[in-house]
């Protein structure tokens, strides 16, 4: 085997085997520091308990702590084919996630199709981070308002604010808050998209409601009389 073709499977076999493991441990271990409450949720749960199906979306640069989001049976979650999309998947699915591989750059109608077999057939929900998987950052796609409308079903914005975090210098503007921090989780009033609406209006719709929802988290995070402490849900 030749040297670039031994280093470039090590560095597949690390990224695949070691990496998400460690990655999902610190997630815990961070998770495990921060005051952590949720506003909002009871709308996730209701869906939960009455077997309403929905979308279920945040930013990309939220992804870390949107772990802890999901309360329903099943979430089937589009993730990149990208090489950083591996590690993602294989870490989100330690939490629960089910990783369906795709963006609107590669895959994406393959990925589409077999989250609304898994809706069908297995009652799951599905989720994506509309921006993903490069960006432009905080602009919404066509991918999930297709979804959305195709599917007839409402769409979950949801955000977190945190009153001690990095901002990381990528293309997202990655969160990752600070061990100790406050974190508030918000899920904002569930949204439609009827056929008869164009899809670009949609897509500004969608945007307004996360844009909403993160203002909400980032300004109400330190405010312990704002939310609930996280808690596990019990059907």
């Amino acid at each position: 085997m030749k040297p670039k073709t031994t280093k470039r499977a090590l560095k597949t076999w690390l990224s695949s085997h070691v990496a998400p493991p460690l990655a999902a441990g610190a997630i815990r271990f961070l998770r495990s520091t921060l005051r952590f409450r949720t506003h909002g949720r009871e709308i996730v749960e209701d869906y939960a308990r009455q077997g309403q199906r929905y979308v279920h979306v945040f930013w990309h640069a939220h992804i870390l702590m949107m772990v802890y989001s999901y309360v329903g049976p099943r979430l089937v979650f589009m993730i990149s084919r990208h090489r950083d999309g591996e590690l993602i998947a294989r870490t989100v699915s330690r939490f629960g996630y089910v990783p369906s591989r795709g963006s609107s750059s590669a895959g994406g109608s393959a990925a589409l199709r077999e989250m609304i077999r898994a809706l069908r057939r297995d009652d799951a929900d599905i989720g994506f981070t509309p921006d993903g998987p490069r960006g432009p950052a905080r602009k919404v796609q066509r991918g999930t308002i297709g979804a959305a409308r195709a599917l007839d079903l409402p769409v979950v914005p949801i955000a977190i604010g945190c009153d001690r975090r990095w901002t990381l210098k990528t293309w997202d503007r990655f969160i990752v808050p600070k061990p100790g921090a406050h974190v508030l989780m918000a899920y904002g009033e569930p949204l439609r998209f009827s056929k008869a609406e164009d899809i670009e209006a949609g897509a500004l719709r969608l945007e307004a409601g996360l844009n909403e929802v993160e203002r909400f988290a980032a300004e109400h995070a330190s405010d312990t009389n704002v939310g609930v402490p996280w808690r596990r849900f019990e059907r």
